[in-house]
């Protein structure tokens, strides 16, 4: 079940040079009487099962954590998007035991049927299933069965484009919605209708030349009305904007109010896959346009008192960038970016992918087969890990060095960390600064290593683990243990290797 937060104003993690939490005098001190105990036995256990130092040069670093909270991390946030074309596949099935495997590793989440092909597939009634461009009542059974399984809950489109040529109407749309609330039930957890409408009136498209947001809005209506005349309380969301926060997104949701939209939803990517700038050092370094997005988006659900969820993203658009997309600087870029857009208020986020075409993809499947957990994915599992609760403050001094640091603070009372270091050379020798005494605190490292190699690589594409394990392609995944720490009072002293990231629990 999908917790919708509080809408929060975004919070940028600041990279503070210094040690400004700290004096100078206390911090070193600290630092090194915590990882001297760190790497000193704590019983048999933690002498069996100490973090290894690393290799290559070590910098200092200082991490406080305070209680402010900037944000909330709630069920279902990292979720995933798939073409709606998929469902004419053999992938969303309730026998998909490898697929099922792999969702279920991550979730329960939000699983969103979107796409460009929804405006390309036809409700077909009389269908009898797995049919390029219709959707019949045997696919709807099968997504079903699929997120029965799996525990998932699902946001899916329908085609409004298609209502150009007269392909698909307002009644038609109403009833696959029908038929849809019948099948999935609790498991959909809203209904979109048309997939980036923003665009429709681009060259070549549904609506070229003619296309306003007021034309839009009007469209939107006789198809939210068709629905609900048929489907009483259905939960409608959008309008699934590719960008136009500000001059679509918003004002839509204005106009369509509370009263009619359940959830306002966006679309997000760092850029063109085919750009010049689609490489690993840009996607892992600090985005302002993210910032800006969220702040927007923030603002605009908040006056219209719904909550927003980013329903389609991934690093590069036109199916991402070779060599990056579906490579380690994913793993570690998706960590950023997950915990970013809870700090600027996202009741979630969909990855977007499917298929074996596409870099980007977190999950690598063909003709319905699924092939292998990608770079992307490793990053998405990490984050759950983390756990759900309220994102609290934290302030990182790593000398310039591009590191990130996030933490989650459970009900239970738990606190847990989540360290990124996207230098390619440096290791951080970090001492962390809790707001109250640390009883115990286990260390979980994601990185890569490719046969041969002497540390870890941006490009690589495969070779990615989690405390020495791998993710294979139905879902097995059997980490070591994790590392033991050894606070001291309020401290605690950990290595964050280059090219990492760790995950800390902490007991107080």
């Amino acid at each position: 079940m999908l917790t919708s937060p509080p809408l929060l104003r975004p919070t940028r993690r600041q990279l503070l040079q210094g040690a400004a939490a700290f004096s100078t005098s206390a911090l070193f001190s600290g630092c090194n009487k915590a990882l001297t105990m760190a790497a000193s036995p704590v019983g048999e256990t933690a002498a069996a099962n100490t973090q290894p130092t690393p290799l290559g040069p070590v910098s200092q670093a200082y991490l406080s954590v305070s209680a402010g909270t900037v944000g909330v991390i709630g069920s279902g946030f990292a979720g995933l998007s798939y073409e709606k074309s998929a469902m004419c596949e053999p992938l969303f099935t309730g026998t998909n035991a490898n697929l099922i495997g792999l969702f279920q590793l991550l979730g329960p989440s939000v699983l969103r049927i979107g796409g460009n092909s929804v405006d390309q597939s036809v409700w077909s009634p009389n269908g009898l299933g797995h049919t390029a461009g219709q959707i019949a009542p045997a696919d709807v059974d099968a997504l079903a069965a699929f997120l029965s399984q799996t525990g998932w809950q699902c946001i899916y489109g329908i085609n409004l484009g298609g209502a150009a040529s007269g392909a698909t109407t307002p009644e038609l749309g109403a009833a696959e919605v029908e038929y849809i609330a019948q099948k999935l039930g609790s498991s959909l957890l809203g209904i979109e209708i048309g997939n980036e409408c923003d665009g429709y009136g681009a060259p070549g498209s549904y609506f070229a030349g003619n296309w306003s947001l007021a034309q839009f809005e009007s469209l939107w209506e006789q198809f939210r009305s068709a629905i609900v005349a048929r489907t009483p309380g259905i939960a409608i969301t959008g309008p699934a904007s590719g960008s136009n926060i500000s001059t679509w997104t918003v004002p839509f949701g204005q106009s369509a109010t509370r009263n009619n939209l359940s959830l306002l939803t966006q679309h997000y990517y760092r850029g063109s896959g085919q750009s010049s700038n689609a490489t690993a050092a840009n996607l892992i370094s600090a985005d302002s346009k993210l910032t800006n997005s969220l702040s927007s988006l923030s603002t605009g659900a908040g006056s219209i008192g719904v909550p927003y969820r980013i329903g389609e993203c991934n690093s590069y658009f036109n199916g991402g960038a070779p060599g990056v997309s579906n490579a380690y600087a994913s793993a570690l870029w998706i960590l950023d970016f997950l915990f970013n857009c809870a700090q600027g208020g996202a009741a979630g986020v969909n990855l977007h992918g499917g298929g074996n075409g596409n870099s980007y993809s977190p999950i690598v499947d063909n003709a319905g087969a699924v092939i292998a957990a990608r770079p992307l994915f490793y990053g998405m599992k990490l984050f759950t890990l983390a756990g759900q609760g309220y994102l609290v403050q934290t302030n990182l001094s790593a000398g310039g060095i591009n590191a990130t640091a996030y933490a989650v603070k459970s009900s239970g009372g738990g606190v847990s960390l989540v360290i990124v270091n996207k230098d390619t050379t440096q290791n951080l020798q970090l001492t962390i600064s809790m707001p109250h005494s640390v009883s115990s605190a286990a260390l979980t490292t994601m990185t890569q290593l490719s046969s041969g190699a002497q540390g870890p690589s941006l490009s690589a594409t495969s070779g990615v683990t989690i405390q020495d394990a791998t993710i294979d392609a139905g879902g097995e995944f059997s980490p070591s243990a994790p590392y033991a720490l050894a606070p001291n009072g309020s401290q605690i002293g950990c290595y964050v290797p280059a090219l990492s990231a760790v995950l800390i629990k902490v007991e107080e």
